[in-house]
């Protein structure tokens, strides 16, 4: 199991991508994470708590003020606790939140209070996603150190076509493994990877080379 013994922290937001969250849960916990779930109050519209309690087997933390739970301070205790924070889709709003150090429910208090590496997956209609105010927001997290991952261009919610669409689960649950799944033994090394076809000349008209596509050095370069 890649993620034993790992604590994940998934944030979920407002947003009709929110259902392919529990998917990513379930890959999480079949890879031995201890995975909870936190969702703002316009998440629940779109997918049932009960979904991800069932899944993960941890309850699913929506209101900040329930305490229908194990005393403790409960954003503080699972902000110390996670490896690793995806917040995922990642609504305009709640991206201007973090980037601006709102804290106002129980998932941004716990993005607040959190050391752990964060985790960006905007979710959105293209012309909001653009909207310069909303890259403005993703600079100030990344230089906050949070990495953002970028949408996917494709067919809408809304009816659109264009950026703004959250990734599969799959490219997610990477994103997560290649955080915490490995010990990092190569950290703070330079490696140069060479990709695609390679030339050989035979005299100065003809040449020698190969159908390389490069996939497996960009593969390796990630």
């Amino acid at each position: 199991m890649l993620l034993k013994g790992k604590t994940v922290a998934l944030g979920v937001t407002g947003s009709i991508a929110a259902y392919k969250i529990a998917s990513l849960a379930s890959m999480l916990v079949k890879q031995g994470a201890n995975v909870h779930v936190l969702m703002t109050e316009n998440a629940v519209n779109f997918i049932n708590p009960i979904t991800f309690e069932t899944l993960t087997g941890n309850k699913c933390l929506v209101d900040t003020f329930d305490r229908n739970f194990q005393f403790s301070v409960e954003h503080v205790a699972l902000a110390k606790a996670a490896d690793v924070m995806m917040i995922a889709p990642a609504s305009a709003n709640v991206i201007g939140k973090i980037a601006h150090g709102i804290a106002d429910d129980m998932l941004t208090t716990t993005v607040m209070a959190c050391t752990c590496k964060k985790i960006l997956s905007p979710a959105m209609n293209t012309r909001m996603f653009e909207n310069p105010i909303l890259q403005d927001n993703l600079d100030i997290c990344r230089r906050y150190g949070m990495e953002v991952i970028d949408p996917s261009c494709g067919y809408l919610a809304c009816g659109d076509t264009g950026a703004g669409k959250m990734p599969e689960p799959e490219v997610l649950f990477a994103y997560i493994v290649q955080e915490i799944g490995f010990e990092k033994d190569l950290e703070g090394k330079e490696i140069l990877v060479t990709a695609g076809p390679t030339r050989e000349a035979i005299d100065p008209v003809r040449f020698i080379t190969n159908h390389s596509s490069g996939k497996m050095g960009y593969a390796i370069a990630r």
